[in-house]
């Protein structure tokens, strides 16, 4: 970082008092994807000073000391040195989302939301961070599930979570949903066939050709996919994103949404992304009643897709 450059505050006089004898260090700590971090942020770059950034609300200090929130910076910064934003309320929302965006780009993982409703009333979205470098070939099937850009399997399936509902409420678990077929939570299917763990190394060992291959992927993109997947995303907090199975081999569709620490789902169970949007939406899936850990109410995924697409 650039080192910050000495300023002189003005006296109540109207004069300007001498220098610190050291630089002021100015910091913004806040969430990047909130406009008043951006607001924050440009104050403080007037100020030619220190930016930081960390993940929870906007507080702004100076010389370590909590001076308050983006706006009291933009008050300090206008009474002690005259800066006046004239910037748009507009213009910060505008720099939030180009901001967020390239952030979150610049990860290489893929972003993607479903938007839930409680017996059709909208409750809200959740958004996924996937991890496509630990997990290309889970992340690309639940990241194309969500775009609905596969169409229909062989089988007449339509391949989007779109209508689909979430089947099972587990207290103190998880929530699973994606069963894309009935809704019943038996059934699902991926869009490399109804599972995809071994099925290109089962045909290739079978001898069969590449027209016979149950899929609408392209072969090509398949055949350059990572053999196999891992078990590296440990089960180690609320919100962890994994698929469903009916044992080793049968990920289809179905997917969970952990409510707390669950590691006894380690090694058994491939997890693949994070909840990073919609904790409030999650507790209201977690909180609907339940009979036999069916939900009692339609939770229904209406809408779902990339987030920055």
């Amino acid at each position: 970082m650039a080192s910050p450059k000495p300023c002189r505050p003005r006296s109540a006089g109207g004069r300007s008092q001498s220098p610190p004898e050291q630089p002021l260090q100015v910091k913004v700590v806040g969430l990047f994807k909130s406009s008043s971090f951006q607001i924050a942020k440009s104050a403080a770059e007037e100020l030619k000073n220190e930016i930081w950034e960390y993940s929870s609300y906007v507080m702004c200090f100076v010389n370590d000391q909590l001076l308050g929130d983006a706006f009291d910076l933009q008050k300090w910064a206008h009474k002690m040195w005259d800066v006046v934003d004239f910037k748009p309320p507009e213009l910060y929302e505008a720099l939030t989302v180009d901001y967020s965006a390239k952030f979150l780009t610049d990860t290489k993982h893929a972003f993607v939301f479903l938007d839930i409703s409680i017996d059709c009333y909208p409750i809200g979205r959740l958004v996924f961070e996937l991890y496509c470098d630990a997990c290309p070939k889970t992340c690309r099937n639940f990241q194309i599930l969500c775009t609905g850009k596969a169409g229909y399997s062989q089988s007449g399936i339509r391949l989007h979570y779109v209508g689909s509902i979430f089947h099972r409420v587990v207290p103190n678990g998880w929530i699973q949903g994606g069963d894309i077929v009935e809704g019943k939570g038996d059934d699902g299917e991926s869009i490399y066939g109804p599972t995809f763990e071994v099925i290109l190394n089962q045909y290739q060992s079978e001898g069969k050709r590449k027209s016979q291959f149950p899929s609408k992927c392209m072969w090509s993109q398949l055949y350059q996919m990572k053999p196999d997947e891992n078990f590296s995303i440990p089960h180690n907090k609320r919100g962890v994103l994994g698929m469903a199975n009916k044992g080793r081999h049968s990920n289809g569709s179905q997917f969970y949404i952990t409510l707390q620490p669950a590691p006894y789902l380690d090694r058994k169970y491939v997890a693949f992304g994070q909840l990073t949007e919609g904790i409030e939406v999650l507790q209201k899936l977690e909180l609907v009643p339940t009979e036999n850990e069916r939900p009692k109410q339609r939770c229904i995924i209406v809408d779902s897709g990339d987030l920055y697409a």
